[in-house]
């Protein structure tokens, strides 16, 4: 038996996959065990559930991998000081130090966090190699293109190459400070967004503006070549030497400051986001083209945290050269965990790689799962009251005549995702026919922004039907966005002025209004009998009584904190929003059934949870 740990952390979203044999048992992030969003911290407790998932112990651990090199990624941070200097002093002053105490003795820092039982070898493969192995080894494909673009890593932002068999070689890359990732993060941080996490704001946010800005970006920001490279102006940045991503002169281009967190939007973020999302899909289109024409392949593979541009990733798909392209669920840094492990195991052991026609991820359902028993535990002593129903098709018949009834569902079930999205194991269930929900979903459950879209989950063999993709075209991660067909769409009521901004989420613009954006575009997840089993049949059996095979799907958290892993969790989520239904495994409960339950306003949940 050979086991291998693959860890990303110190940086974002830590995280800890293990592989046994090459094969995958586990992964998480350490977010959703810490319960601080995006937490960048070792990831001991994703450590502790991989290695009791596996029944092992550090000792027995074969190697140990780490996602990128810090020696490469220390030596970038210096030279771009120096090349900055004297601007830039304030950002050193508060960098070098955490560099010295910590992140420049990795070898001694995991030494510690494995608790000093792990006396082998470590593995350090560049940030890149880590994206790129994270996207090609679980795939279904035998060869293929690949594609990672990100921020930045140790020098690339953005790498290209192919895998084939047990191997990957990346051949091309784009290197600091050109950034795609970075460019988009800049948008981020302009239109009053947090930077890391709130770039899928911005690209919610694109469809209310107008792109009037794309030629201004092309001309004054950033020098785009044919091939998807380019050169960023740094003189409207401030990311390499300053704490803020853009300077005053990037301010001055687009008439006036930033937009300050949380205060009202504007048309100007709206159309800068329509405009910066132009620009990064014409670059993501531009770089896939590049990567098909130097390898000849016709698949893809992509990895890297601009990867979760869903939209992008969609017309790669659609208007791309590629006959297939698959993305890695969890393709930010916490997918590096699992791609380091998969290096070592493929490329390092040169071990053998048996390609699963529908990828080796297991529907990335990686993190922990509780018993009935458990469960039940946790609900006596909560006093809580609940029905249990041990009959899967009887509980499936149950929870969908409630949705039907357009009750907002709580749904955990079995494993928990690895990766940014909720799937079916940890997700918030509502009905996509229903022309209030979105806005009930946004405001009374997720607390968050009223124009964020909801995503719907959608049965495979049905999606052909809704919208426009493939006949039983995949989308099982939820990271293709496509159209609204053209016959599910709904006409606009009357003659009225075509609204404006955020007045467009007034508009019902199809049979399922709740999962169509305002540019008739939807986020799918693809549901399947193989990878999904409860939740195929939940979403069959609301097809049978209703006709319509799709739900909404978002995940299973209020804004500002993690994804719930755990009963306790999702109970404490449950009883502090206004959901309707709670179903635990075989427990289905009604909130107002509960003890001391209340209707709860945002007000009340962001002092109780202290989130701005």
């Amino acid at each position: 038996m050979t086991a291998i740990l693959g860890i990303s952390a110190f940086y974002h979203d830590s995280a800890a996959a293990l592989l046994v044999d090459g094969q995958i048992v586990a992964a998480a992030q350490e977010e959703r065990f810490t319960r601080k969003k995006h937490d960048p911290d070792f990831p001991r407790q994703a450590i502790d559930y991989c290695l009791a998932e596996a029944g092992l112990s550090a000792a027995d651990l074969d190697y140990v991998g780490f996602y990128d090199k810090p020696f490469l990624k220390f030596e970038r941070l210096l030279e771009t000081y120096l090349s900055f200097a004297p601007l830039g002093f304030g950002s050193f002053l508060k960098s070098i130090p955490v560099w010295l105490k910590q992140k420049l003795h990795l070898r001694r820092e995991l030494h510690r966090g494995l608790q000093r039982q792990y006396a082998k070898r470590y593995v350090f493969t560049e940030h890149h190699e880590s994206h790129a192995a994270s996207a090609f080894f679980p795939s279904p494909f035998e060869e293929a293109a690949i594609l990672t673009v990100d921020g930045v890593g140790e020098w690339a932002t953005a790498s290209l190459g192919a895998g084939r068999s047990n191997r990957i070689e990346l051949t091309h890359d784009l290197q600091f400070p050109h950034s795609p990732g970075l460019l988009y993060s800049a948008f981020t941080y302009f239109c009053g967004f947090r930077v890391n996490s709130g770039e899928y704001k911005l690209m919610g946010l694109a469809p209310y503006g107008e792109p009037k800005y794309v030629d201004l970006i092309l001309e004054k920001l950033i020098d785009l070549k044919e091939d998807g490279s380019f050169r960023m102006d740094q003189s409207y940045f401030h990311y390499c030497h300053g704490l803020k991503m853009t300077s005053p002169k990037f301010a001055r281009l687009f008439g006036g400051p930033p937009r300050q967190p949380e205060s009202p939007l504007t048309e100007r973020e709206m159309d800068l986001a329509a405009s910066i999302q132009v620009v990064i899909e014409q670059i993501m289109l531009r770089m896939a083209t590049h990567v098909h024409a130097l390898t000849g392949l016709n698949q893809l593979c992509l990895a890297g945290g601009v990867a979760l541009n869903c939209v992008a990733n969609g017309r790669i798909l659609r208007e791309g050269p590629f006959e297939h392209v698959w993305i890695q669920p969890a393709a930010g840094d916490a997918g590096g965990a699992l791609g380091v492990a998969q290096f070592i195991w493929h490329q390092l052991l040169d071990k053998p790689r048996l390609v699963n026609q529908s990828d080796s991820q297991q529907g990335t359902y990686l993190g922990p799962r509780f018993s009935n028993d458990a469960i039940r535990q946790f609900l006596d002593r909560a006093n809580a009251n609940y029905v249990e129903i041990d009959d899967e098709d009887e509980l499936c018949d149950v929870v969908a005549d409630l949705l039907d009834d357009e009750k907002v569902i709580g749904w955990m079930q079995g494993r928990m995702e690895f990766g940014p999205r909720a799937l079916g194991a940890r997700s918030i269930l509502g009905d996509a026919r229903s022309p209030k929900m979105q806005s009930v979903m946004n405001l009374k459950i997720k607390f968050r922004e009223s124009f964020r879209p909801f995503a719907p989950s959608v049965l495979e063999e049905c999606v052909h039907d809704l919208f426009e993709m493939r006949p039983h075209q995949e989308s099982p991660y939820m990271l293709l966005v496509a159209p609204v067909r053209e016959d599910k769409r709904t006409p606009p009521a009357g003659a009225t002025t075509a609204r404006q901004g955020i007045d467009k989420l007034k508009e019902i613009r199809s049979l399922v209004p709740a999962i169509t954006h305002v540019d008739y575009s939807a986020r799918v997840q693809t549901v399947d009998s193989r990878r999904h089993g409860r939740y195929y049949k939940l979403i069959k059996k609301f097809a049978d009584k209703t006709g319509s095979p799709v739900v909404i799907n978002t995940s299973f958290n209020v804004r500002g904190e993690p994804i719930v892993c755990s009963p306790e969790e999702a109970y404490r989520c449950f009883m502090a929003t206004n959901m309707d239904v709670l179903v635990l495994e075989n427990f289905v409960l009604l909130k107002d059934e509960q003890p001391d339950a209340e209707e709860h306003q945002i007000d009340d949940y962001l002092a109780q949870f202290q989130l701005d």
